[in-house]
């Protein structure tokens, strides 16, 4: 059985302003004695889990692994990920559960294994939830929208403005000339196009929603058959659009649509499970200086 993460929202809460403090206020200290050498004395504790302290030391080596633009949206990633996992092992040898890796695993994502499986109960969505939900929600629920469409792509690097502009402008050039002679398509593909696509005049073949980048399925899915006005921008460059053909998902029935609900809600019911059984544990066990999402 594969790990399962536990999905826990943290409030901005107390990490804080005081830890940074301490933390920059050490950092001078030994900077200015020995840049060369690590903080003298342990590194500060405000996180506690029973009586097992979280230091700033263990949060920033996890750091590591939550990356984020907002360094404090890190480190409460991180601090978070530490108070679970000793809760977790905690717990464990609380209940005297047998835990052993299987399948790759490390011990930790061995022991929510053992005690999700132990003691958490996953509801499966019943068939009147399955139904509810279908009812309410008919629009969305339908065959994928499809799309067949062809490209000239005028290749511009991110963050080479001139050029974007200048492949903006040839774009429009070419909606402005396929205008006046459609037929041209796909010679002005296989002369100006940077995609491979151009072997083919460009064409893409039909198209699902999520099959490309997200802005281009984004403007994509927003244009009708016939040649695009304007260019469709993207991480790429310009793109010079012709839809060729759409067609609209037809709704889904009841039972096919079944699977799709019940793994929908089921994921929801194990996700708050998940979340009430955290909340146990932390009033069991004791947790400071972090707060665990509601």
């Amino acid at each position: 059985m594969s790990s399962r993460a536990i999905p826990i929202v943290m409030d901005a809460g107390p990490l804080s302003d005081a830890a940074a403090k301490a933390t920059a206020e050490a950092q001078a200290h030994a900077h200015a004695d020995d840049p060369s050498q690590p903080l003298a004395g342990p590194a500060p504790v405000f996180v506690m889990v029973g009586d097992t302290p979280i230091d700033e030391a263990e949060i920033a080596r996890e750091m590591q692994f939550h990356r984020a633009d907002d360094p404090h949206a890190a480190r409460q990633a991180a601090a978070t990920t530490l108070v679970i996992r000793e809760l977790v092992r905690r717990e464990c040898e609380r209940l005297q559960l047998a835990v052993e890796a299987i399948d790759g695993e490390t011990e930790d994502e061995a022991r929510v294994r053992v005690l999700v499986d132990a003691e958490v109960a996953l509801p499966e969505a019943d068939e009147a939830a399955l139904r509810q939900y279908y009812e309410a929600n008919q629009a969305r629920l339908h065959h994928p929208d499809a799309i067949r469409a062809r490209h000239i792509l005028l290749a511009a690097a991110p963050s080479d403005i001139a050029a974007r502009q200048r492949a903006q402008q040839h774009g429009e050039e070419l909606i402005g000339a396929l205008r006046e002679e459609p037929d041209r398509f796909i010679e002005f593909a296989m002369r100006h196009s940077a995609c491979p696509s151009r072997e083919q005049g460009g064409e893409l073949g039909w198209i699902e929603r999520g099959d490309t980048v997200p802005e281009f399925d984004r403007q994509l899915f927003m244009l009708k058959p016939g040649m695009a006005g304007l260019t469709v921008e993207t991480r790429y460059g310009h793109h010079v659009v012709e839809v060729l053909e759409r067609v609209d998902g037809e709704p889904l029935s009841f039972e096919d649509a079944r699977e799709r609900i019940a793994a929908y809600l089921e994921t929801q019911a194990q996700q708050n499970a998940l979340h009430q059984y955290l909340h146990i544990l932390a009033q069991r066990h004791g947790v400071e200086g972090i707060a665990l999402g509601d």
